[in-house]
């Protein structure tokens, strides 16, 4: 091509604010002359837009609602047990042969590794691992509440235990294997509403225990089990009771999240030392930090956005086609009108225009109605569902917008070259 072909390609979309102004109110004029034929016609990329603002809004949401409960946890500890956590293999005769962790792990690590703050033995008792627990006071009850045994560091190394009213465990009970606890919010309101829970007793699965403090309100994930469902008694308490459970979990805390890695070298030394693994042979324990869950549902959501993707390409798919067909049949129709406006002085760019903002007009609304039907069932999930949040992402709300426009360009080209293209003589002799 020829420079001078090239100067005048270049200036095909060349046009002033004057002319793209009279063009964009003439496409809008078309739009709402046949406002059910134009509806019909972006509805494809309405359902595809506001399918992608709707399941992003839910797992913005919840990727914030899973980081705030993983902080609540706290981001200087990990945790130390027989099995990998969040896993979905079939346990090996070699795993299911590894031996329990103790207290005494807790005690050694404690004393043994200069990087660790402080440690904990924890022992839990709960329907999820077949157990059924009850705790009483008077007529009132709350069935399955989670037992959990622990020692005075317990509060220290888990942060999410913030006692609210009264205080934790002693030294000395659980020395001596007192029988006392501490109850979750939820708990201590259902079994006293307005009373005062501090030094009176409740039955734990039959047994008195004194109060002596209660926990600060704290829901788990998506409304699940949380703090609000705890009953903590002494650990040495927990293994005289049921002695038949044995899973015991080492929480490890460090005094700075970067000192994590450290930490956890030491701790394995430690422990592969006392529990004498092979010098070449794998650890037969496993170390887990709160991010475990993090990362976990980061893989989940990540193949969810993928599959929104797919559906919203498909459904903007759809609604590009019916763009272009409608145009091509908007073109047929207004053959006589493209004449005349060529016989009037009407260049091949202002034609083109024409049609082209009319597609990009038609799929920029279908693009915001999207936007504002994704808007919609965000908040409607969020108020039916209160342990789904939902926070609308900026991001994905510009996606949104940027696809549907761009479906418009695409498809809309061909449609407003085609009608540029017209011979004017045989557009005024059509009928």
């Amino acid at each position: 091509m020829t420079s001078g072909g090239w100067r005048r390609g270049a200036t095909l979309f060349v046009m002033t604010r004057a002319e793209w102004k009279e063009s964009l109110s003439v496409a809008l004029a078309t739009i709402a002359s046949q406002k059910l034929r134009s509806f019909l016609t972006m509805l494809g990329v309405v359902i595809g837009v506001a399918s992608v603002i709707s399941v992003a809004a839910i797992i913005h949401g919840l990727n914030q609602h899973i980081t705030d409960k993983v902080r609540e946890i706290g981001t200087q500890v990990f945790f130390i047990s027989r099995f990998k956590a969040f896993t979905f293999e079939r346990w090996t005769e070699e795993i299911r042969k590894r031996k329990y962790l103790t207290a005494e792990d807790a005690v050694a690590i404690r004393q043994q590794c200069p990087t660790v703050d402080k440690s904990s033995p924890i022992l839990t008792r709960a329907l999820f691992f077949g157990q059924e627990n009850e705790i009483r006071y008077l007529n009132n009850r709350v069935e399955n509440p989670f037992v959990r045994g622990g020692d005075p560091e317990l509060v220290d190394v888990l942060p999410v235990y913030q006692v609210r009213e009264g205080r934790f465990l002693t030294a000395e009970e659980n020395l001596h294997a007192e029988r006392v606890c501490i109850l979750g919010a939820a708990i201590a309101d259902s079994l006293f509403g307005p009373l005062d829970p501090l030094g009176r007793e409740v039955r734990v699965n039959g047994i008195l225990f004194k109060v002596i403090g209660t926990f600060e309100p704290h829901q788990g994930l998506f409304g699940g089990p949380g703090v609000d469902q705890f009953v903590i008694i002494p650990y040495r308490t927990f293994q005289k009771l049921y002695p038949e459970i044995e899973e015991v979990i080492l929480a490890v805390s460090v005094t700075d999240p970067s000192l994590l890695g450290k930490a956890q070298d030491e701790v394995v030394e430690v422990l592969r030392r006392r529990r004498h693994v092979p010098a070449r042979a794998k650890n037969d324990f496993e170390i887990s930090s709160p991010d475990i869950v993090t990362d976990l549902w980061k893989q989940l959501t990540g193949a969810i956005v993928v599959l929104t993707l797919i559906v919203a390409s498909i459904g903007l798919l759809v609604g590009g086609i019916g763009v272009m067909n409608i145009m091509l049949v908007s073109v047929t129709e207004r053959t006589a009108e493209i004449g005349v406006r060529k016989a009037v002085g009407a260049r091949r760019k202002d034609i083109r225009a024409q049609f082209l903002l009319e597609a990009v007009a038609l799929t920029g609304l279908g693009g915001v109605i999207g936007i504002l039907t994704g808007v919609l069932i965000s908040v409607g999930v969020a108020e039916v569902f209160p342990s789904l949040p939902a926070r609308i992402s900026l991001f994905w709300t510009a996606m949104g917008m940027a696809m549907s426009i761009g479906v418009g360009l695409f498809f809309g080209i061909y449609p407003a070259v085609k009608a540029s293209h017209l011979d004017p003589v045989r557009c005024l002799r059509y009928e």
